[in-house]
């Protein structure tokens, strides 16, 4: 069995290549984990590609959740340990170094699937409606890809902060999955004009936050989505680039608002890591978040995950089990 998935040349999912790559022992500061699963991701698929540049060869993966194995000095964390992590590139491996200053202790309560699930997407969806846009009671939300692995998230979080949650999607079966969720409205964005809906839902005003991992295919809609002042918060691009825009734009749509977040500015500091990690493992234990695993996948299939995941056939979280 392949100890790890590397990338020699970027490319498509073709170009992830199993492989027996050795770990040395940690330093200080850093575990040693035997990885449980790792979290596959737009990013990963961005890194594959050459998008964001990367140093090659790369074993990617920024999220995973395993059992410390040994612990360097000054860490805190001791063997045996159950913990979970995002933003530690290399993670798509059966054993991975792992910096303490990202690591996080899983609760008893949550399966270190579950938590494996829930560390990128999670914080994503956390940081976006508690930060980029703090969702409150009586807002109008718009969540493209509703039934993603982030989107099924965003859903549940904006409603538990007393939002109207309108959700897009793309076939019957993710719009089944939105509801589920607690979507109180959703599109079919493949067939109906989702900006024209959102309006109308709204009473003609348009949504306060639009919240668009979907890039290019949507981005022009999500701006005609929004009321005066609205903000779109676009956190990826699912469909591809978004085209240089004209700021103008924002002027003529109700002087809106466009940002460009991602994670690794909403976690900058142990405290905010350790604020978003504890309020998504308590609602976790709690029965409030229901994090979706939508499949699994052995290590040395990562290549078909990744063909899964762009070719939008997936729903929830796609994991690697070593």
């Amino acid at each position: 069995m392949p100890t790890a998935v590397q990338v020699t040349k970027t490319g498509g999912p073709e170009v992830l290549e199993p492989a027996e790559v050795d770990v040395r022992a940690p330093e200080a500061g850093e575990l040693l984990v035997d990885v449980a699963a790792a979290g596959v991701n737009y990013i990963d698929t961005y890194q594959r590609q050459g998008i964001y540049p990367m140093e090659l060869p790369v074993v990617l993966g920024l999220e995973g959740a395993g059992t410390v194995v040994e612990a360097g000095a000054d860490t805190g964390f001791a063997p045996g340990d159950r913990v979970a992590w995002q933003g530690s590139i290399g993670s798509y491996a059966a054993r991975k170094l792992v910096p303490a200053s990202v690591a996080v202790r899983v609760p008893e309560g949550v399966s270190l699937e579950t938590a494996a699930a829930t560390m990128l997407q999670g914080m994503t969806a956390h940081y976006l409606v508690a930060s980029t846009f703090e969702v409150k009671p009586g807002h109008d939300v718009l969540v493209h890809a509703a039934a993603g692995g982030v989107g099924l998230l965003l859903v549940q979080l904006a409603k538990a902060r007393g939002a109207r949650v309108i959700g897009t999607v793309s076939t019957e079966e993710k719009a089944k999955l939105a509801r589920e969720a607690g979507a109180d409205e959703v599109i079919r964005y493949d067939r109906d004009d989702f900006a024209k809906l959102t309006r109308e839902l709204t009473g003609g005003e348009g949504a306060d936050v639009v919240y668009d991992g979907v890039g290019k295919d949507t981005v022009d809609g999500s701006l005609a989505s929004l009321k005066v002042r609205g903000l779109l918060a676009l956190f990826g691009a699912s469909s591809g680039p978004v085209p240089p825009l004209d700021p103008q734009r924002l002027n003529s749509g109700g002087s809106l608002y466009l940002t460009r977040p991602t994670s690794v500015h909403y976690t900058r500091t142990r405290e905010e890591i350790d604020w978003r990690s504890k309020e998504l493992f308590d609602a976790i234990l709690a029965g409030q978040l229901n994090v979706r695993i939508g499949g699994k996948y052995a290590l040395a299939d990562a290549r078909q995950a990744h063909e899964d995941l762009q070719a939008r056939r997936t729903t929830g979280k796609l994991l690697l089990i070593p």
